[in-house]
């Protein structure tokens, strides 16, 4: 259901100083700010466009835009074509381990959502026949999801699972998490390798994702082994940097 715009309460800029050292467009940026983290503008609010927001103030728009964009850059905020300037819970920062992005949203109190782009049976590429350790020519699924928290668009999915999995089902995978499902079927993941890097979107991914044609967004290409050290699931995935992060514990041994 789309979200009603919010017109901001003026009292919550009354104090505003015009003429001290601090910029105005911090001062707004902390105050929607806080009004964000106290929940007097809610998760997947619709803020008022930055002109009619300016002209209520008797601010100018790049004070507004900046302002915005600062919580844009904090994960605060999303503008979004066709819809405009949204809250949102917050960047989802993400443990480097073997979880699956559906359950770390689950588990931050986001809603995940999935929409199943594709979903085939096809003979194994040169990617995932050297993932997978697979004969050149064997069948496998292949699955490309678009995964958002809270309506937001926030990561594509592309996943490709050996022979076994292959009568997995859109319905299915729109509904659970790919471990969930794996896991269901007596799955157990013990290890996996990965490799986190960036790069510019291509316009698919800026589209579906909601970015600017040849915007950054980060990467995660993973193969998954079960207990008995055979590859159960190869991914080639890309987030949107402003949504997502991962964080890393490193120990000295």
């Amino acid at each position: 259901m789309a979200q009603l715009e919010h017109r901001l309460p003026v009292e919550l800029f009354l104090d505003l100083d015009r003429s001290g050292p601090v910029p105005l467009y911090y001062q707004i940026a902390s105050r929607l700010e806080q009004a964000i983290l106290d929940q007097t503008l809610p998760a997947g609010a619709r803020l008022e466009n930055e002109v009619a927001l300016a002209a209520r103030l008797g601010l100018s728009r790049p004070t507004i835009r900046r302002a915005i964009q600062d919580l844009v850059d904090k994960g605060l905020l999303v503008r979004r074509r066709g819809i405009g300037t949204q809250v949102v819970h917050g960047k989802v920062t993400r443990n480097v381990e073997l979880t699956s992005l559906y359950e770390d949203l689950q588990r931050s109190g986001q809603n995940p959502e999935t929409h199943v782009l594709s979903v085939e049976v096809v003979p194994a590429g040169e990617a995932g026949v050297e993932a997978l350790g697979l004969a050149p020519g064997s069948r496998v699924l292949h699955i490309q999801r678009l995964r958002s928290a809270d309506g937001v668009p926030l990561a594509i999915l592309d996943n490709v699972l050996p022979e076994q999995f292959t009568d997995l089902d859109r319905d299915a995978l729109e509904k659970h998490g790919l471990y969930q499902l794996l896991r269901a079927r007596g799955v157990t993941m013990r290890v996996a390798k990965q490799r986190i890097g960036a790069r510019a979107a291509t316009a698919r991914e800026a589209e579906l994702l909601d970015l600017s044609r040849g915007a950054p967004v980060l990467t995660m290409t993973r193969t998954a082994f079960d207990n008995s050290g055979v590859a159960v699931e190869f991914g080639q995935h890309c987030y949107r940097p402003d949504r997502y992060s991962f964080e890393v514990t490193l120990v000295d041994r």
